[in-house]
């Protein structure tokens, strides 16, 4: 269990998300992999799987010019990797309980380090993550531009608790073009907990944050115990924008038309009247001249 966890922080660090995948139990998935576009023959890829609590495990590699090859648990015909230079997929064909976990891929250049990446299959209807717990989500508390989260993981007394307690953390299934991903919160340090009958107890966890569209999706709480995950059943959260903020902004659109049409018709009726107070003046200006010029010669002569 440990190392599960370990892997996850060291491979992604932060706020990073690790991509997630969800299917239906016995359905075939296939996870993606963009390579480096490098024209070389000293490379290698490779397709790990890591269940929790698990180590890595080799499931295919390819070599150079050699051809590529399945390790011996994995060469059956549920196992498939699409390969050429610059993308590779594995197919997992009828997935069952045991497929769920991390899949990694590796790719390596000569003399160079292994870049990596990796997602988290989950397998919906795994009847085998099951423990002394119960997870349920409940409704979503929306004021304004935060959002809350909580889930309740209930127990009971009269079964013994898994070593190392449990892990709590939230997955995002994002919407749009945002990549899903694990988000870690610290809920498992601050909950509250309380008796809900002489053999139970429900402890709630909640994960409060500024929301804007990108956060739109559905967000599953996951304990983890026992070396094993139980997921809630999701809440969905959509942002949408209130009739009175759409009303307010269509007002000002509509008030800023019409100022525009109101400065436009001012300026046209404005510019004819100007230029004729101009041409007025110059007329006035040249007959006094002439005027002046015929005085002048009547008193030479």
């Amino acid at each position: 269990m440990i190392v599960f966890w370990v892997t996850l922080l060291v491979l992604h660090r932060g706020y990073t998300l690790l991509p997630v995948t969800t299917v239906q139990l016995e359905e075939t998935v296939t996870i993606p992999c963009d390579l480096p576009k490098i024209e070389s023959i000293r490379k290698e890829v490779h397709w790990y799987k890591q269940s929790a609590g698990d180590t890595l495990k080799v499931i295919w590699t390819a070599r150079g010019s050699e051809t590529p090859e399945f390790a011996p648990e994995f060469n059956n015909s549920r196992w498939k990797v699409n390969y050429n230079k610059h993308f590779s997929s594995l197919t997992i064909l009828k997935t069952n309980q045991e497929d769920e976990g991390i899949y990694h891929c590796g790719f390596t250049e000569w003399r160079k380090n292994t870049e990596w990446t990796g997602m988290y299959l989950v397998i919906k209807g795994n009847t085998q993550s099951s423990s002394n717990y119960t997870v349920v989500q409940d409704k979503t508390d929306h004021p304004g531009e935060s959002v809350t989260l909580q889930c309740s993981v209930i127990n009971d007394f009269d079964k013994k608790s898994c070593p190392g307690g449990l892990s709590v953390f939230w997955i995002r299934e994002g919407s749009h073009a945002s990549h899903p991903g694990i988000i870690y919160t610290d809920g498992n340090k601050h909950h509250e907990c309380e008796k809900r009958s002489e053999t139970q107890q429900s402890c709630v966890y909640r994960f409060s944050k500024n929301v804007s569209s990108i956060d739109e999706g559905t967000y599953h709480c996951a304990v983890a115990t026992c070396g094993k995950i139980l997921f809630g059943n999701g809440t969905k959260l959509q942002i949408e924008q209130t009739a009175g903020s759409e009303f307010t902004t269509l007002v000002i659109v509509i008030i800023c038309l019409v100022i525009s049409v109101i400065l436009n018709v001012i300026f046209i009726c404005q510019t004819p009247r100007v230029a004729c107070e101009h041409f007025n003046d110059t007329e006035t200006d040249f007959n006094a001249l002439v005027q002046a010029k015929r005085r002048h010669l009547c008193n030479v002569e």
